[in-house]
């Protein structure tokens, strides 16, 4: 007889779940899933992720990734969604020319940006009525415009006053 090391098993009237540590492949169902009595998979990642909100924890899901950094959806003006890279380098936050195009948005001032790779750079800025990720919103940001970019940047100049855990499948903003 084998001994099998076994983190978690449930049994809910016939239905097994079975959570602990795998090795992702094709079709992976991920660590929380139930198998039915007819055998089929059915994912619970929803109901096993660490979701724990409250007013000084906003939990928002992480969309996809780039270059192992996550991407998540920003609202604007409580009526545009873009997709911006969440950086916690980055000092401020910076609009792609289409989405500053899209919000009618005036340059009212310039910045120099100081690029990873060491150049200096100026963007036209402007001020926007609101940035809300979930329920965290700010109000009145100044933003720079990147007429290159095909992407966002959301900086400190948006979560600044909170402290920011990526998590695998969610980015946690915690109230300081």
């Amino acid at each position: 007889m084998q001994n099998i090391a076994v983190k978690s098993l449930v049994v809910i009237t016939g239905i097994t779940l079975v959570m602990g540590s795998s090795v992702a492949k094709a079709n992976d169902p991920g660590l929380c899933f139930i198998k039915t009595a007819s055998g089929k998979i059915r994912d619970l990642g929803q109901l096993c992720a660490k979701q724990v909100q409250s007013p000084d924890v906003i939990i928002v899901p992480i969309k996809r990734r780039l270059a192992k950094t996550p991407i998540i959806d920003v609202m604007f003006n409580g009526k545009y969604v873009s997709e911006m890279i969440l950086d916690t380098g980055a000092s401020g936050i910076l609009i792609t020319q289409e989405s500053a195009m899209a919000l009618n948005l005036k340059p009212t001032g310039q910045i120099k940006g100081h690029l990873a790779d060491g150049s200096i750079v100026t963007f036209d800025t402007s001020k926007i009525a609101s940035i809300a990720v979930g329920s965290l919103v700010v109000d009145s940001p100044t933003v720079a415009i990147a007429p290159k970019a095909t992407i966002g940047l959301l900086g400190h100049g948006f979560f600044q006053d909170y402290d920011v855990e990526v998590l695998d499948k969610f980015v946690e903003f915690r109230k300081r």
